[in-house]
């Protein structure tokens, strides 16, 4: 069959990632094996994708000749209920997205043991403890799989991606809770624990200046409430991130703090989204040259409409400026620290998802560009070469099983 090896691949990454997640929690002694293997799921997804840009680099070289074939995603998910309170889940993800390849590595994307310790038809409320996935904006916790995204890429201003496992995940403890009214659902949710801070320096920093940078005791929150089964969905998420950053002799601290109003109207057929985010962000300890303590904005709005039962098409424009007092960058740039454009960007997105089938989706999408302020560093290594006008077309295959 076509997709043997790749089953095959995905079951034994899956088994590698369930023996690691029992290895976190022992199930009681008295508990049914056969009972307890019968709540086992695995489930595992392929996306591969095809990025062309006219100028500037995203996810690999995607300005030269055909384009890019860098931006790769293959996982496997498994779960198992020893107890009919106890959860044990886990997910590893191999993602290739630009660089030199490195971070294709097969990792832990998220490893929670999760107890349930109170469920009725009013409320539920339950603690997680592992590698939890951060509660933030209304996709952050589902963007890693292409099916559960609007879009090949979510909106850049909120859900970077060129600093996806800052943003992913943390190790650590979480809770959630839930409240069910007549007419909705109240969700909370927060945890504290460390970022996972893989490749970090590299996506934070120029690549050259072998920045090394490590997560610290972080915390985040988040409350959302879902009216009418989800036709109206309101979300306020907030987190205080801390990271340490080593520089040959030097050291700093980096705090970073989001606070994100979420707002969605989804009459089933069509959906209108929002998102508006203010960042403050402080650097210290790295010198005054480095030093830095700057507040951005982002938001976007998205329309989204589905027809013919299996396509969707989606429009949406999406904003922001890495400082509110400098939202040209022309400061930034009078400090020889780089382009102005460096600082904003502004993007109009059009996108077009097909499902196959239930396992098959077929996208692509159109990118208008204006500025450079989430392009990925690792991509392009001399920032002054990037151009501040450009335009990026994405065409996807995804496949889960």
């Amino acid at each position: 069959m076509s997709v043997s090896k790749s089953s095959q691949w995905i079951e034994r990454l899956a088994a590698l990632t369930l023996l690691a997640a029992l290895g976190l929690a022992w199930p009681p002694a008295h508990a049914d094996s056969e009972e307890m293997l019968d709540t086992l799921q695995m489930h595992g997804f392929l996306s591969q994708a095809l990025v062309i840009t006219d100028d500037n680099n995203f996810f690999g070289p995607s300005s030269e000749d055909e384009g890019s074939f860098e931006f790769t995603e293959i996982g496997a998910n498994v779960s198992l209920r020893p107890h009919e309170d106890i959860l044990i889940a886990a997910q590893a993800l191999s993602r290739r997205a630009g660089g030199d390849g490195g971070d294709a590595r097969p990792v832990l994307d998220y490893g929670i043991v999760d107890y349930q310790v109170l469920s009725n038809q009013q409320r539920t409320f339950g603690i997680q403890v592992g590698r939890f996935k951060n509660p933030f904006g209304f996709y952050n916790q589902t963007r890693d799989v292409a099916f559960t995204r609007p879009s090949i890429l979510l909106p850049q201003s909120i859900y970077f991606d060129r600093t996806r496992s800052l943003a992913l995940s943390a190790d650590g403890a979480s809770f959630y809770a839930e409240e069910r009214f007549d007419n909705g659902i109240m969700r909370l949710k927060g945890g504290v624990g460390t970022p996972t801070d893989r490749d970090l320096g590299k996506q934070l920093f120029q690549p050259s200046l072998d920045y090394d940078v490590k997560g610290d005791t972080s915390s985040i929150a988040q409350i959302i409430y879902e009216h009418n089964n989800g036709r109206f969905n309101a979300a306020l998420s907030a987190a205080d991130v801390n990271l340490d950053i080593n520089h040959g002799s030097s050291d700093g601290e980096l705090n970073f703090q989001p606070w994100i109003l979420s707002l969605q109207y989804d009459t089933g057929s069509w959906a209108l989204t929002g998102e508006y985010a203010v960042r403050s962000l402080d650097l210290t300890g790295m010198g005054a040259a480095r030093k830095s303590d700057t507040t951005g904005e982002s938001w976007y709005i998205q329309y989204s409409k589905r027809f013919f039962n299996d396509w969707q098409w989606l429009l949406r424009y999406d904003r922001m400026v890495s400082d509110k007092d400098d939202r040209s960058g022309k400061k930034y740039a009078e400090q020889g620290r780089g382009p102005a454009h460096s600082r904003f960007a502004e993007d109009i997105t059009v996108g077009l998802q097909w499902s196959v089938s239930p396992r098959v989706l077929l996208a692509a999408e159109y990118h208008q560009i204006d500025g450079t302020g989430w392009l990925p560093l690792q991509d392009n290594q001399d920032v002054s070469e990037t151009e501040r006008h450009w335009n990026m077309l994405l065409f996807q295959f995804s496949l889960r099983f």
